[in-house]
């Protein structure tokens, strides 16, 4: 077991207009969805040499997440996983990506406020 030093990353709420669904209409329209994400990350000597450059770049993390949310998919399960697959690309030495992604109003034929998925991925 590593005694390596783990920060823990949360970006929440991230709102996304998208076209991700089972039926034509929702791939037509869009829907919106909330994406959340938590990263674990080695802290390495980020926090002691105050390195943004060490760290895990929070804009880069939310680039990332927005080009996968414009890839239409039919389930936010392959949403989420495809945002996994390209963070743990993108910053190769996380340990750890667990992702929430809801969809706002789905249209289940009822009232229902929103739908969600939660992946983790461990590296």
């Amino acid at each position: 077991m590593s005694n390596e030093k783990c920060y823990t990353i949360n970006l929440e709420g991230m709102d996304f207009h998208a076209f991700h669904g089972c039926y034509e209409l929702e791939r037509l329209t869009g829907s919106h969805f909330d994406v959340s994400l938590k990263i674990v990350s080695p802290l390495g000597r980020v926090a002691e040499d105050d390195d943004v450059t060490q760290a895990v770049n929070y804009l880069t993390v939310y680039e990332v997440v927005r080009e996968q949310m414009a890839v239409t998919q039919h389930t936010i399960e392959r949403v989420a996983q495809n945002i996994i697959n390209a963070l743990h690309s993108r910053f190769g030495t996380i340990k750890s990506v667990e992702c929430t992604v809801t969809k706002l109003a789905p249209p289940l034929g009822g009232k229902v406020a929103k739908v969600s998925v939660t992946l983790k991925g461990e590296f």
